[in-house]
């Protein structure tokens, strides 16, 4: 019996990544972290489309990912992991995106959320992608290019080490190895000067205010209803927004094939309502 099968049947293990993804970033990343880690099966859920938590019993070790909201992480992220079952130490880790560069305190305000959960977070990543939060592209903010080659060979640093950690302790035992989450010093003291400042759950509804629609552009296909992540939005035909429950996700705005939805600062500019061709290149999954 060679080694290869040998590995195969010592590291027989699951874990689930919980996600969330208004334009499609964070989930190419989460499908490219489940195609590398190696020996180990990955399932990935997308936490807008679930009527009920998992039984997190069955898996070995958990997830969590997400964009960055204000250097923070959105509202709706928040929420549901507040919502799941208090756990004795089971394995996680973390992944936020991020399209500006700089995510303040993002990625260790959602490693504290995760570990009041009972969750063990082992470690954590911050990944650079193109810009989706449409105010930011118009003004010129983030690469259309990113992640960079740096950026991508950090990447798949952090997935063989968190590969390599997962299976040397499922066929060993023992405690696991705990990688420190880097964010750098920037990032650091953005998070506590400016980050601190800008964040709270209501920031991206209030940046984004008022919504409307082209009434001569709109054709009532319901994308924005049907894919609204907070039911903001009802169909009379035409889109009616309930702003008390909006968060200011810009999916309405991004996804809108006719780009028939607009804003008092932003009218039919800064749309990404997709992953683009680039990403999808370096992020490709078999």
């Amino acid at each position: 019996m060679d080694s290869n099968h040998i590995l195969k049947e010592t590291v027989s293990k699951k874990g689930l990544i919980f996600y969330y993804s208004g334009s499609g970033n964070t989930k190419l990343a989460c499908e490219y972290i489940s195609q590398n880690v190696h020996n180990i099966q990955l399932e990935l859920c997308n936490i807008v489309k679930i009527n009920e938590i998992p039984d997190l019993d069955l898996y070995d070790f958990i997830g969590f990912a997400t964009f960055t909201d204000f250097f923070g992480q959105p509202f709706l992220f928040k929420d549901f992991i507040n919502k799941l079952p208090i756990q004795k130490e089971k394995m996680a880790f973390i992944l936020i995106t991020h399209g500006s560069g700089m995510f303040g305190n993002a990625l260790r305000h959602l490693s504290k959320r995760v570990r009041k959960r009972g969750f063990k977070v082992i470690t954590g990543f911050a990944l650079l992608t193109p810009e989706s939060y449409p105010p930011a592209n118009v003004r010129g903010i983030g690469d259309v290019n990113n992640p960079k080659e740096k950026h991508m060979e950090r990447f798949d640093n952090f997935i063989s080490d968190l590969s390599e950690d997962l299976n040397n302790y499922f066929r060993n035992g023992g405690e696991i190895r705990k990688r420190s989450i880097n964010t750098g010093l920037f990032n650091t003291l953005i998070g506590f000067t400016i980050g601190n400042l800008m964040h709270s759950s209501t920031r991206a509804r209030k940046d984004m205010g008022e919504k409307f629609v082209d009434e001569t552009l709109c054709k009532e296909c319901g994308r924005c209803a049907k894919g609204c992540p907070y039911d903001a939005i009802t169909l009379n035909p035409k889109p009616q927004f309930d702003m008390t429950k909006c968060y200011g996700c810009w999916y309405c705005y991004n996804h809108c094939p006719e780009k028939a939805i607009y804003t008092e600062k932003f009218r039919g500019v800064g749309h990404y309502p997709r992953p683009n061709d680039q990403l999808r290149e370096k992020l490709i999954v078999s």
